[in-house]
């Protein structure tokens, strides 16, 4: 019995074995394996419901607007914002009154030649007809004229000889004083800056002059003169056909404050004149400084251009200074060329600069007798404050070594 149940046992167990080979193999058969090279599809994963957690790496934070940035609109570059320019400091200039007493020591040194010369001269104990030659002589190297010297000589022969006794104390204040005298200490040697006429409107200096002999830069140190006696001033650059010559006078005026009316390069000077007469006269400066251009005194064109700028000028009214700059070192030169400039332009004044670099400081008289108008400034030096007013007693003295 115990044997019978054992078979049977053992028979279902090989049965079962046998059903599960056989559904086994069914399934093989259902599924066959993919061929090869043929594309494997997976299936998307299903998304979590709500409630369940998703599988797998979480997706990174995510970004805002401004961090992606919208399509299609490119980012503007950072704007890097440039330093202004540095102001440009204000300059105080030196006053105007004892500027050429402060100067006398370098005009000393190169005038001091006709003095002490004169002195020595007249200091000898007997003066025959070669001494008073040689005394002529003396005058004309330091060019102070023929008609001039001829008439201080005659002069100084009748007073020795009234005199009698010759002190060097003497004769250095008979000197003094026959030189004072040639020089003109009575002349008006004020820079007219005042309007003539009506009272709106700034008075009008314009200054003329030979290319070279320093027009431009005197036009600035004027600006700083008259600046410095508490007027304000606006420069006309009319010297339109030398390019950097209204870049030097805007300079000049930037340091005092003093603004620059200019216009374009070998543009029309009598229309550049004219703005700045204009503008002065809108911003109620005190005076308008024009540098016109300059000419040499041989071109008829170029001087009768000078003509139409200051007809131009006095459409708004009158000129009340006309300045003509002369080199102090060209001598009987300059003679000439004042007397072309007095011809297209009625000049009220001379301003003589490098003085200080020639001995012939007899310059001063020649001009002022062939022009018949005074010297009212005078150049002594290269400095932005080294143009001083004539002063006739200051100058004799440097003469005489004073």
């Amino acid at each position: 019995m115990e044997i019978v149940i054992l078979l049977v046992v053992i028979a279902v167990v090989v049965l079962g074995a046998i059903s599960g080979l056989v559904v086994s193999g069914r399934r093989k058969k259902e599924v066959p394996p993919p061929e090869s090279g043929a594309p494997t599809i997976t299936a998307p994963p299903t998304e979590p419901h709500v409630g369940e957690e998703a599988e797998g790496t979480p997706e990174a934070p995510g970004r805002t607007i401004d961090e992606v940035g919208l399509p299609g609109v490119t980012e503007a570059p950072p704007v890097i914002e440039e330093p202004a320019p540095p102001a440009v400091e204000l300059e105080t200039p030196e006053p105007s009154a004892g500027r050429l007493v402060r100067l006398r020591a370098r005009l000393s040194r190169s005038q001091t030649t006709l003095g002490k010369g004169l002195l020595s001269l007249l200091s000898r104990d007997h003066l025959d007809e070669d001494t008073w030659e040689e005394i002529e002589d003396t005058l004309l190297t330091a060019d102070v004229g023929v008609a001039s010297t001829q008439e201080l000589v005659e002069r100084l022969r009748e007073r020795v000889r009234v005199l009698g006794t010759r002190s060097p104390e003497e004769l250095r204040t008979l000197l003094r004083e026959e030189l004072l005298t040639l020089v003109g200490p009575d002349l008006d040697r004020t820079v007219h800056t005042e309007t003539s006429g009506a009272a709106d409107r700034p008075g009008v200096v314009l200054v003329v002059g030979v290319n070279g002999t320093g027009k431009t830069t005197t036009t600035g140190k004027l600006a700083r003169v008259l600046v410095a006696d508490g007027k304000s001033v606006v420069l006309g650059a009319a010297d339109t056909f030398r390019a950097a010559a209204a870049d030097q006078l805007q300079t000049w005026g930037e340091r005092v404050g003093a603004r620059t009316v200019r216009g374009p390069e070998a543009g029309d000077p009598a229309s550049v004149a004219f703005d700045a007469v204009k503008e002065g006269t809108a911003e109620g400066a005190d005076v308008v400084l024009v540098d016109t251009a300059g000419r040499l005194h041989t071109k008829t064109g170029l001087m009768d251009e000078l003509g139409k700028v200051k007809r131009v000028v006095e459409k708004q009214g009158p000129v009340d200074e006309v300045l003509l700059v002369l080199d102090a070192t060209t001598g009987q030169n300059g003679l000439v060329q004042a007397r072309v400039f007095a011809e297209v332009v009625d000049i009220t004044g001379i301003v003589l600069t490098k003085l200080d670099g020639t001995a012939k400081g007899g310059i001063v008289v020649s001009v002022q007798r062939e022009l018949g108008v005074p010297v009212k400034l005078i150049g002594l030096g290269e400095g932005p404050d080294d143009l001083a007013p004539f002063e006739p007693e200051a100058f004799v003295d440097a003469l005489l070594g004073d």
